[in-house]
This record gives C-alpha cells, structure tokens and sequence, in this order.
C-alpha cells in the first residue's frame, strides 16, 4: 500500500493559476478560493488545521468520536484506540507586510504589492478560521497600519481593508517594523515577515535576535518578481528606481552577470543571518501557486513547533 503525504497530495492537486487567482477583485474573495482549494487539495477537514496535532493513544470509551479510531491498532491488538490530539489554540500571529513603492514592480499581470497582500490575506483567513488570533502591521518607510493580534467579530474585515490600500512608500525600513512590534507585541506568538527585502540588511539580525529572545517563533517570506530573479530583459533601456526616481541606461547583456551575483549574495546573506537564527526563510516567486506558499507556511509553523519541544525536552524545562 502507497502512503500519500500531504505535501504529495497539496502538490498532485489542481492549483489555481496565480494570474486567474488575481483577476478577481475582492482581496477577501481571492483569500477565501485559495484556501478552500488548499484544504480540497490535501482532503483534511479545516477543524484540523496546523494548531491540532496528534500525541499518543488511549483506549476508546463509550462516547468517544468513532472517527478517531485507528483500525490499524485494531487490526494488529483486536482492541478499540483512540488517536489524542493536543490542542494548542490561542496563537496569537502579527503580520507584517511592507507596502512600499519597490513593491509596485511587477512583469505579470500583477505586482508584488498584489501577491504580498494576497498571501498576507490568505494567511489572516486560514488563521481566522482555526480560531486563532491574527493581526496586521503595514509598513514602507513608516508604519502604516498596526492591528493588533486578535480573534473576534470584524477583525478579519479590518485587515482586508488594510491589505488593499496602495503601496506608496518612498522607501523600505523594515527595521521600525520589527521595532514597533517588539514595543507593543508583549505576548509570546508567530511573526510573519513579508517583504522583497530591497533594503539594507545591517541590523537585522540584531532585531531579530531580540524578538527571538521574547520567545516569538519568526517566518521571513522573500517575495520577489520572476524578472528580478532572472534578469532576462533582451534591450537596452532607462531603467528608473520605483523609490528614488533615479534613473540608468542599461545593457541587460552586459549587466546581468553583476546583478544576478548581487542579488544572489543579497539573498544568501537574508538566509544566513536565518539560519544563524533558528528564523524560518522562504523565498517566494510571484508566479507560485498560493496554495503551495501556505502549505510552506503550515510546515515551517510545524518545525518551529518541533524544534521549541525538542529544547524543551532537552532542557527539561516547562514552555511559558
């Protein structure tokens, strides 16, 4: 018999096509198809999303959900089992998206600006749905907009309304991002970082290192245009800077070499200060199926989880 993963199955299922995805208008609508689609594609019931996970088992008793049964144990001790779940609801998870005018690029039909505030909303919406709390933090050169984490009425309107005003900053300063949510973020929880990261990377890593320090689990999400990863302009041209107005004449031929070797080392430099950090790193192509970057989501939730148990169990020390 063939086991079936659910990143198999997420995979082997129809995807819907990104640009079909952004042709729809409402924000909220486009959150809402990707991810009922993601729970048809992996055929899990959405009451059981990432905050559920199983531990042990014990013997069924009457009353229990026969759902639960595993017939596999039954088959092998001919007794009744009970798969346990452990509930871990109340995840309080603040994301924080940059709206700044570099994000208005875009070679598809759409810009980053477009698949950062979709992937953003269909992240709040998948969280929602699971019953726990999710806030928003907008930001370019200056913060934004700033709803705290939280599971009530309304709130999931709020944000959609946030996620759909324009990107209009001059400039990217991630860094007052993390700031703000270290002064007023006071409870443990997961931070979602969502940004082309065309900024300065000299202090981040010391910023990260404090929210790590107040125990917040962190998912950096690197949003990038197909064309800024492969350079393949084929004319020369004024290329302008979306942020500063500056203008160059460029030779594609003769520059892509350099670039592609800048952004590169760009790219590798995010990813160790990552990885030094125990921070979960994804780069994201605006191209890629939405279904596909929540289903990373949901299994870098999972291994930051596993990894916190491990030092837990090692440590022998209760979780705060």
């Amino acid at each position: 018999m063939k086991l079936t993963t659910p990143a198999a199955t997420a995979r082997s299922a129809s995807l819907i096509d990104p640009q079909s995805l952004m042709s729809i208008r409402s924000l909220e609508l486009r959150a809402r198809v990707v991810v009922q689609g993601f729970w048809s594609g992996i055929h899990r019931s959405p009451h059981h999303g990432f905050s559920v996970e199983f531990t042990e088992y014990r013997q069924y008793a009457p009353g229990d959900d026969p759902r639960y049964l595993d017939w596999r144990v039954f088959a092998r001790s001919d007794r009744y089992f009970i798969k346990r779940f452990e509930d871990e609801t109340n995840l309080r998870c603040q994301l924080l998206v940059d709206c700044s005018r570099s994000m208005t690029f875009g070679s598809l039909s759409y810009t980053k600006a477009d698949y950062a505030a979709t992937l953003a909303a269909t992240l709040a919406q998948f969280l929602y749905l699971q019953g726990d709390a999710v806030g928003l933090l907008t930001f370019d050169e200056q913060i934004r907009d700033f709803i705290p984490a939280r599971h009530r009425t309304g709130q999931l309107r709020n944000l959609m309304l946030a996620l759909e005003k324009p990107a209009e900053g001059r400039s990217t300063d991630v860094l007052a991002a993390l700031r703000r949510v270290a002064e007023t973020v006071r409870k443990r929880g997961l931070l979602v970082l969502i940004s082309d990261f065309l900024a300065p990377l000299d202090q981040l890593q010391k910023h990260l290192v404090s929210l790590s320090a107040c125990g917040h689990d962190i998912i950096l999400l690197h949003v990038l245009d197909p064309t800024e990863t492969t350079f393949n302009f084929s004319e020369s041209a004024m290329f302008q800077d979306v942020e500063s107005g500056r203008a160059l004449f460029i030779n594609p031929a003769a520059a892509r070499k350099e670039y592609l070797r800048r952004l590169e080392s760009h790219c590798a430099n995010l990813r160790s200060v990552c990885n030094c950090l125990g921070v979960q790193y994804d780069r994201m192509s605006t191209d890629r199926a939405l279904e596909l970057a929540l289903f990373d989501f949901l299994r870098a939730r999972m291994q930051l989880k596993r990894r916190v148990r491990r030092v837990i169990k090692h440590t022998g020390k209760s979780q705060p």
